[in-house]
């Protein structure tokens, strides 16, 4: 099976620009020096967000931890002097152009130390988009990235309207907002760190997406995903040409896995059945595409290549204003794979159709 490599996590990530995530993709590349230990550092209740439309989100002490009052507030887009090239170069690293094709507006940074005079800090970076869909898109693109959820060291946290925690980092989405938490410690080796970092990154985390405004639901398409042997954090969504098909719109797409067999599920809705009836239109458009009968308002059978020359068997169809398809798992789905062996770790043709009449019913 073809598998990306799950990357261990370092401690001493604060030195290093382009590192990796802990599902191997590209990570900020985070610029905080070394926090010297300071007894008393929170004293006087530590320090002011001096960004007033940021500041009802953060705490100035919670989980023991208190705004550092040797870190400046740092805003950069709209309204600041501080472009977003500017917090691209100093803290996004490769992903920057992912955050502004999803429509990022601005971003905050600040850090928050600890009280006791330790030298453990916390690192928050909250971007704002110019939509929640642009927001929640990033969100689950740091979660997953470009490897299989099934690999990730990150954990489903209840915070926000989704949220996500790791080793020595959380994420936090609700509405236009998307907040990272960064934990580090230069003194800590990994055991350590996994003890130090999880009560405080959890409970912060939570309280700022409390804070946060927007309902704490998923887009439309998101939600109506199955829950149904869907892989923890396995949601994928896209602000635009989901599956890579253009004028396919937004949509999400989830990670399953059955027994031995992995599988992925397309959740595309829209405003009216007509919109609804041109996206299916676009499926039907793509070439070798194949109308198939007897599935809901319509369907087509759709191959798709993956960058390793695969091919991707999709059947999608539409209800009303819902889209909806099954397709293979690129993550296992090998070039030139025999149609015995597909069978046995992916879903056949027959299963694909007949799971979709089931979520169509």
């Amino acid at each position: 099976m073809r598998r990306n490599v799950t990357l261990s996590i370092t401690v001493a990530w604060l030195a290093f620009a382009g590192c990796k995530d802990d599902n191997g993709s590209a990570s900020r590349a985070a610029v905080a020096s070394p926090v010297e230990p300071r007894v008393g550092a929170c004293a006087g209740d530590g320090g002011q967000v001096t960004d007033p439309l940021s500041a009802p989100f953060f705490p100035r002490e919670v989980a023991g931890y208190c705004l550092d009052t040797n870190s400046e507030t740092k805003v950069f887009g709209d309204g600041s002097k501080l472009s977003i090239d500017d917090i691209c170069a100093e803290a996004f690293n490769g992903e920057c152009g992912a955050y502004k094709s999803n429509g990022l507006k601005r971003v905050v940074q600040l850090r928050y130390v600890e009280s006791a005079g330790s030298s453990r800090s916390v690192e928050v970076y909250l971007s704002q988009f110019f939509s929640s869909e642009g927001a929640y898109a990033t969100f689950t693109k740091r979660v997953i990235a470009d490897g299989d959820p099934l690999e990730t060291a990150l954990h489903k946290l209840d915070a926000g309207a989704a949220g996500a925690i790791g080793i020595d980092r959380a994420y936090v989405w609700k509405g236009f907002y998307l907040a990272e938490l960064r934990y580090a410690n230069v003194k800590e080796t990994v055991e350590p760190l996994k003890a130090s970092s999880s009560d405080p990154l959890a409970t912060m985390s939570k309280e700022i997406g409390k804070r946060l405004h927007g309902a704490p639901r998923l887009p439309a398409a998101a939600a109506r995903l199955t829950t149904d042997n869907l892989v923890p954090m396995g949601i994928l969504y896209a602000p635009k040409d989901v599956l890579g098909i253009e004028g396919a719109g937004p949509g999400a797409t989830g990670f399953y896995k059955s027994g031995e067999k992995r599988y992925r599920a397309l959740s595309i809705t829209r405003d009216d059945v007509d919109q609804a009836k041109e996206v299916l239109k676009t499926f039907g458009n793509v070439r070798g595409a194949r109308e198939e009968k007897g599935i809901g308002d319509g369907a087509y059978r759709v191959v798709l290549k993956d960058k390793e020359g695969g091919k991707l068997e999709w059947v999608v169809a539409r209800s009303g204003k819902w889209i909806v398809g099954i397709g293979d798992e690129e993550f296992i789905v090998q070039p030139a794979m025999a149609p015995t062996e597909h069978d046995k770790i992916c879903l056949s043709r027959h299963d694909k159709t007949n799971s979709l009449k089931t979520l169509l019913k």
